[in-house]
């Protein structure tokens, strides 16, 4: 974990957790940026999105509000998880949004 209070990636408890772990925007800022302990990552396409990766939704503004996790991937679909209405394997194309955009994870540094 990155016990950094504003921008790191860490939680201990519902009450003490940083704001990646329930800020989009957060989240992303943090993955894209991170050059300390935890995952990191960069914006890429759907041709290169993984299982384990993220999928921001946003509206027309360039808002994103919600950052469901990849869990399958078909030639034809993408299946996310997401907790908000606890949804598994759900189908990407199954939301409404206007904007997206996919973070894959490179990899996650260690204490050293």
């Amino acid at each position: 974990m990155n016990y950094a209070p504003t921008i790191g990636w860490f939680y201990i408890s519902i009450n003490n957790r940083s704001a990646a772990w329930s800020g989009v925007e957060f989240l992303h800022n943090f993955i894209i940026g991170n050059k300390s302990v935890g995952p990191y990552g960069e914006e890429t396409n759907r041709a290169r999105i993984e299982v384990g990766d993220f999928v921001q939704l946003g509206d027309e503004t360039g808002h994103f509000y919600h950052s469901p996790v990849v869990v399958g991937i078909t030639p034809e679909e993408i299946f996310i998880a997401a907790h908000t209405y606890d949804a598994y394997m759900r189908p990407l194309s199954s939301y409404e949004y206007q904007r997206i955009r996919f973070i894959h994870i490179l990899g996650a540094r260690k204490y050293q």
